[in-house]
Order: C-alpha cells, then structure tokens, then sequence
C-alpha cells in the first residue's frame, strides 16, 4: 500500500505540482488550502495519514501553530511533518530552531523536486535527514 501524503498548503500551484509528482511517485495525495481545513482533513483521516508537508505562511492558523497542534493529538502525534517555507531556516532561525524537534525536515520553496522526494522517502522510512535548522 502507497503512503498518503496530506499537503497543507495556500498556494494552488503548489498544491498542484505535489499532486503530479507524489502521485506519479505512487502516494496517495490529499490537500487542505489553510490550517483550518488541513486540520480538520487530519482529524477526519489520521489513521490514513503517513506524511504531512506543511507550509509555514498560511492565512488564519500559521504552520508553527499547525504544528503544535498535530504533535500534542495522542492520535497525530506520530505522523511525521515535513515543513516548507519560502524562507531559509536560517532568516527564521528563532522559530526553526524552536520547532526543530517537532518537524521531521525543512524544505525551502522553490524545491527541486528529487530532494523533495528524497526528504520524503528518508522521513517515511525513519532514516536520518539532512536539516538546515538542526
């Protein structure tokens, strides 16, 4: 069985271009266009959530906020969440380092997508990853 991605993130073009690439990967990919709508998908389908790919800039909740959330549910605390920025880790190092323990890996958007994958894999099957903000 293919692992299923949850994209939460604003930007449309994003959102489409992780739904080309993760499923011609073979995942099962499901998207939330804000925090409030990416919640409510996570708490309707966590058992079937294996990754979740968050973005940090989203309107109503941030994905700092997003985050705490997911990893203090008994029932989503296990899913591993990759973040994704348009932002360095370093221009928001305060934040980043704060989080680190929480995220899995940091992406900086525009990505290439082999190490978005990559990133993807690694974190799927508990392998260590290369971090910025670590």
């Amino acid at each position: 069985m293919s692992a299923c991605v949850l994209m939460i993130e604003d930007d449309r073009e994003m959102v489409m271009l992780g739904k080309i690439i993760l499923e011609k990967e073979g995942y099962t990919f499901i998207s939330a266009s804000d925090g409030r709508e990416g919640l409510q998908l996570l708490a309707e389908n966590a058992r079937e959530i294996d990754l979740i790919l968050l973005d940090i800039m989203l309107p109503e909740i941030y994905g700092w906020e997003i985050l705490e959330k997911v990893k203090s549910n008994e029932k989503t605390k296990h899913i591993p969440v990759i973040m994704l920025s348009a932002k360095h880790p370093l221009e928001d190092e305060a934040e980043s380092s704060h989080y680190a323990t929480l995220y899995s890996a940091y992406v900086v958007k525009p990505f290439v997508v082999r190490e978005l994958l990559d990133r993807i894999a690694a974190v799927l099957s508990g392998s260590p990853v290369d971090n910025p903000a670590n």
